[in-house]
């Protein structure tokens, strides 16, 4: 069936970006995802910025099992914007044990400055055959401060 004249002057990646979006919105987590309370996350009180825009946040993590890859990944949001910068991602280990992470990105000199400043960490693994789904092992938000480093 040919597609209509509006349909068709829409370009095709639209279509898969809009599919990739719906497949991220469905596997997150929500209010009701089990994780295990014997896995964890921790975000340092501190976060570092550089006055070339190098940002660096820290804390530890648990998990365990894991078959798929596992990262510890991490996001800062600054003032009143609601957008947030991934900050970097720290392959992780799920063994049980107590482990530390710290990423490290560049945002643009002087998009996020020394103050307060919120972050969120969250271990993911990403499983499955085919196409990988992620599987949240801890997530948390927090608030912190950004010093000078």
């Amino acid at each position: 069936m040919p597609l209509s004249p509006a349909f068709a002057r829409v370009p095709r990646f639209l279509g898969a970006a809009a599919g990739a979006a719906l497949l991220l919105l469905a596997a997150a987590p929500s209010a009701g995802a089990t994780i295990e309370p014997s896995e964890t996350v921790t975000i340092d009180p501190t976060g570092l910025v550089a006055p070339d825009g190098t940002l660096t946040l820290s804390g530890t993590y648990r998990c365990l099992g894991g078959n798929g890859p596992v990262f510890v990944s991490s996001s800062l949001q600054q003032g009143d914007s609601y957008v947030r910068k991934g900050v970097g991602g720290t392959s992780a280990v799920c063994d049980g044990a107590d482990h530390s992470w710290t990423n490290t990105d560049k945002a643009a000199p002087g998009r996020f400055r020394p103050g307060p400043a919120r972050v969120e960490a969250t271990v993911t693994e990403l499983s499955g055959s085919g196409l990988p789904l992620p599987r949240f092992h801890a997530v948390r938000h927090q608030d912190i401060t950004l010093v000078e480093g």
